[in-house]
């Protein structure tokens, strides 16, 4: 199938399908006149890739992924290893996302919200003191 049709069945853009194949996550086959074909073995790479993406695994996890996911004689330690450290990324991204929500709730809770230019929000933002 062309890559509208692969896009189309796994709902990723043709622009993010191309780039796989550029970055070597996916090598589709190509026909005569050098037209990408999509298999539906590839079908189901693009979409594995679909998932691991979304769950911010990084474009080298998803490739370590791939590799354990095509390996019969893998160990699911490794999978797992790789999935814990994922959740620490994770655990990370988390706790930074509350800190940043916290400061600009702060910065919300001392804005007068009212007519006048004075803003407690762009002094705390230009004073770099913004951390709670």
């Amino acid at each position: 199938m062309n890559i509208g049709k692969a896009s189309a069945r796994t709902g990723l853009k043709s622009k993010t399908i191309r780039y796989y194949e550029e970055i070597k996550l996916l090598l589709p086959d190509r026909l005569s006149n050098g037209y990408r074909d999509y298999s539906d073995s590839h079908i189901d790479t693009l979409k594995f890739l679909k998932v691991a993406r979304g769950l911010s695994f990084s474009i080298d996890d998803c490739r370590t992924l791939l590799g354990l996911y095509e390996d019969k004689e893998r160990a699911s330690r490794d999978v797992k290893q790789l999935v814990a450290k994922q959740i620490i990324q994770l655990d990370e991204i988390i706790e930074n996302s509350q800190k940043m929500k916290a400061t600009l709730q702060h910065l919300s809770n001392n804005c007068h919200d009212d007519s006048k230019p004075e803003c407690a929000i762009l002094e705390g933002l230009s004073s770099n003191t913004t951390e709670n």
